[in-house]
């Protein structure tokens, strides 16, 4: 891989007077996300490289959130940089009816990942879109109305994206009609009194098949899954679970949509988290994959749908009544093109494999061993999630409390986290290197052990 060294900069040219200026710029005009507006103190982020992000001060943090699970080849990557600047000298903005030569040359490095049936790209502006468009298609294309999803979910913040999303998030935005949850499996959580990852996984694929009947299998389009559902706490599903729901999925003719948006391009150590699954269980294949975040991590916006042949063959005569002013973006194109060609040619996704099998998997299992906190680990890849417990033998989560002192003891060693609900989830870019892996442990095991004191 490319050795991209932090310390080699020079922290002190950044002012912390320019630090001051963004914060105080921030809070007077900036409105985010899921907050309420008042309470916020956001931290002001400098700069990156690789796994490491800075302030203006100069302190250093190992970035184990990803900034949004979405930094998998790392900050500021110089061949991504490049391709942009490259692309920016050649064509900045083309519309979406045209052909242009970095679209089809992202289209065709992403098939040729997804692999056979799939044989089209429709590029959205982000992950959130991406879920729209398919949802849209498999509607179209089924005649059918109603989708299916979990309820321990997120598949984006727009109209239906949101009503497919499990979680609370949904129920202020439920404007979006023909939504149906279900619950998935879960085995430390089981909602189905399962005492093995065999018994969670056939009891879950009977509740889904109880749904699907009694929604009534003829109105309904497509089941919408994530690859391993990651907002909800990296619930990495038990073996024969993907397979069980393609099957009923083809027993009841509704398409499989598989949600790749935080999980896809390396972050389970797969191209894609459903390959992983597919591979000895009868290598099955989705009839539509969404994507964004790790396909460039970030460096310009840009998801999309991954379109089976069967479903691209749908719309040959019949007209797609949906597009986007910046489908396909040049910009966003070149950084994509860069981006899968450099994984490639620098071993990131083998990299990202390695460092969960053999780095994350037994350092955090002993890190669980340590603090009784930690409720259980589980994770692949760069993609773990550590769930916290007041007690391990009723499971009762964590407060919002201890999750907020544990934060601030974990950036107070220099490691940026990132946390969701009673849990601190282990994501760091797919080029974090052995060396990081053991530092952050380190750093998790003070945190753990003061707050524990405290």
């Amino acid at each position: 891989m490319t050795i991209l060294d932090p310390s080699l900069l020079d922290a002190a040219a950044f002012d912390p007077a320019d630090g001051a200026v963004a914060y105080e710029l921030d809070r007077s005009h900036v409105f985010h996300s899921w907050s309420a507006q008042g309470a916020l103190k956001p931290f002001v982020m400098a700069g990156g490289l690789a796994s490491t992000i800075w302030d203006y001060t100069g302190n250093r943090y190992l970035d184990f959130s990803s900034q949004l699970v979405n930094m998998n080849i790392g900050h500021q990557h110089p061949k991504v940089i490049d391709a942009i600047k490259a692309q920016a000298d050649l064509l900045t903005m083309v519309a979406p009816a045209h052909a242009n030569l970095a679209r089809g040359q992202a289209a065709k490095r992403i098939l040729a990942k997804a692999g056979r049936p799939f044989s089209k790209v429709f590029f959205t502006n982000g992950g959130a879109d991406a879920n729209e468009n398919a949802m849209r298609m498999a509607r179209l294309v089924t005649g059918r109305d109603k989708i299916l999803s979990q309820y321990r979910s997120y598949h984006g913040n727009t109209g239906a994206a949101v009503v497919a999303t499990g979680d609370w998030r949904r129920v202020p935005n439920e404007f979006s009609r023909g939504h149906v949850h279900f619950f998935g499996p879960f085995l430390y959580r089981s909602e189905f009194w399962a005492t093995s990852p065999e018994q969670e996984c056939e009891r879950a694929l009977h509740h889904l098949e109880r749904v699907i009947v009694s929604e009534g299998q003829a109105s309904i389009a497509a089941i919408i899954l994530e690859g391993v559902p990651g907002t909800a706490g990296v619930l990495v599903p038990p073996p024969g679970y993907l397979a069980g729901v393609r099957d009923l999925a083809d027993k009841y003719g509704i398409l499989l949509i598989m949600d790749e948006v935080m999980s896809g391009f390396g972050r389970t150590g797969e191209w894609f988290a459903w390959q992983g699954f597919s591979a000895g269980e009868g290598d099955w294949t989705p009839d539509l994959i969404t994507f964004a975040k790790g396909v460039n991590s970030g460096y310009v916006p840009a998801g999309g749908v991954v379109i089976s042949e069967s479903i691209a063959n749908a719309f040959e005569t019949q007209v797609f009544p949906g597009g986007l002013t910046y489908s396909g973006h040049p910009l966003a194109m070149a950084s994509i093109v860069a981006a899968l060609d450099t994984m490639d040619e620098e071993g990131i996704i083998d990299n990202a494999r390695v460092i969960g099998t053999d780095h994350l998997a037994p350092g955090l299992a002993q890190l669980a061993a340590k603090h009784p906190m930690i409720g259980e680990v589980r994770g692949l890849g760069v993609f773990w999630a550590l769930d916290l417990v007041d007690d391990p033998e009723t499971r009762d989560p964590v407060s919002g409390a201890v999750i907020a002192q544990l934060k601030a003891e974990l950036m107070s060693r220099g490691l940026f986290p990132f946390s969701a609900d009673n849990r601190i989830h282990v994501v760091p870019p797919c080029v974090v290197t052995p060396d990081e892996v053991a530092r952050a442990l380190a750093i998790y095991d003070e945190a753990f052990t003061a707050v524990e004191l405290g």
